[in-house]
């Protein structure tokens, strides 16, 4: 490993997954130029990055944080980084997978918010929808809420000045 390409990959590597509590390790083998060109879209927009690389490059940069995913590096490999929206990340890969006969992307691992997690609690994120979308859902539950308190107080407040 010694030569200058696998060092600066190495490096690039390791500054990729610096700092970051999310990632998936995924084989992409079998995928088309244009299939993965979009898949590399996709992932971008939810905020995340495809990152392919050599297994034992993706292993030592791993490895130099902490992390140890030897088993699942096997075959072709990628490590799609989710910066922003993990949730988003996950479905972005599912939907790819969906919409080819090959079911390619495939999970093989995931790194969420800090600790290891198997393949079924990847798809169940996938599952979540986009960190906006909940958000958007958090927002509705609270509005219709407040909207119910607000009818409540009116309707005090309408007794109140009916005793007075």
């Amino acid at each position: 490993m010694a030569n200058d390409k696998n060092q600066q990959t190495l490096s690039s590597l390791k500054g990729s997954l610096t700092g970051v509590d999310t990632f998936y390790v995924v084989d992409y083998q079998g995928l088309t130029a244009g299939q993965l060109g979009k898949l590399r879209k996709d992932i971008r927009e939810k905020g995340g990055q495809l990152i392919v690389a050599k297994n034992t490059l993706i292993n030592l940069a791993l490895q130099d944080g902490g992390r140890d995913f030897a088993d699942a590096l096997k075959g072709p490999s990628a490590i799609v980084v989710a910066q922003e929206d993990p949730a988003g990340v996950a479905k972005a890969l599912s939907d790819a997978a969906k919409g080819n006969d090959k079911g390619i992307p495939t999970v093989k691992a995931g790194f969420v918010e800090g600790n290891r997690v198997d393949v079924k609690v990847v798809e169940r994120l996938a599952s979540l929808g986009s960190k906006q979308s909940l958000q958007g859902e958090l927002v509705g539950v609270l509005s219709a809420h407040l909207s119910n308190f607000v009818g409540v107080l009116e309707a005090y407040k309408t007794k109140l000045e009916e005793q007075a």
